[in-house]
């Protein structure tokens, strides 16, 4: 249950088996269908989440009531609401599975320990976090250096896995445009 994650921390930090073992004892599990709610609005979110295997989605329901994608996190991604999670606060953000997901996440109180016994670890999600924030800052500035086109051609192109895993208004609601655009562009790619 734990491949992925085991493999990717592998990739940044070196992790022994007596460490492998510790962090099993600190990681559990959860197994969601399609549509199934990991985090309610108004929720405190007191875990970070790995996504061993699926696709999950972070949004938010705007003033017009419409669903705003913030966030996507495949295979051997993590997704938080790290505001809600770092200062106790409720979650303005859902996270929904996109289609059935194997997870795996660490609670807040477990953390601190997990990371006392395995400090080589504060490294590895110190990388995650870094790399999480630098794509974020890269998406803003798409956001507004991109036309609508450019944008969404960019994404499938750079992300062709989301374009296939993904319906498309909730690639439409991540890029902030309508189904109907987006619709439109597809057509001009057959």
């Amino acid at each position: 249950m734990y491949h992925n994650l085991l493999k990717h921390i592998r990739q940044y930090i070196e992790i022994d088996d007596k460490q492998e073992i510790i962090l099993e004892t600190y990681i559990k599990t959860i197994k969601l269908k399609k549509k199934a709610l990991l985090l309610h609005y108004g929720q405190i979110c007191t875990s970070l989440f790995f996504v061993e295997k699926g696709c999950l989605r972070m949004y938010f329901i705007d003033s017009k009531a419409n669903e705003q994608t913030t966030q996507f996190a495949i295979d051997k991604w993590w997704i938080s609401d790290y505001m809600s999670f770092i200062n106790k606060s409720p979650s303005d953000y859902y996270i929904q599975a996109v289609e059935p997901s194997e997870i795996l996440f660490v609670e807040k109180n477990n953390l601190e320990k997990l990371l006392f016994q395995i400090p080589s670890l504060d490294r590895y999600f110190h990388i995650i976090m870094q790399k999480n924030l630098a794509a974020s800052q890269q998406r803003i500035k798409y956001l507004y250096e991109m036309s609508k086109e450019e944008l969404y051609f960019y994404f499938i192109n750079s992300f062709p896995e989301f374009a296939q895993r993904v319906p498309q208004f909730m690639i439409a609601s991540y890029l902030g445009l309508t189904p109907e655009y987006v619709s439109e562009l597809r057509k001009k790619l057959q």
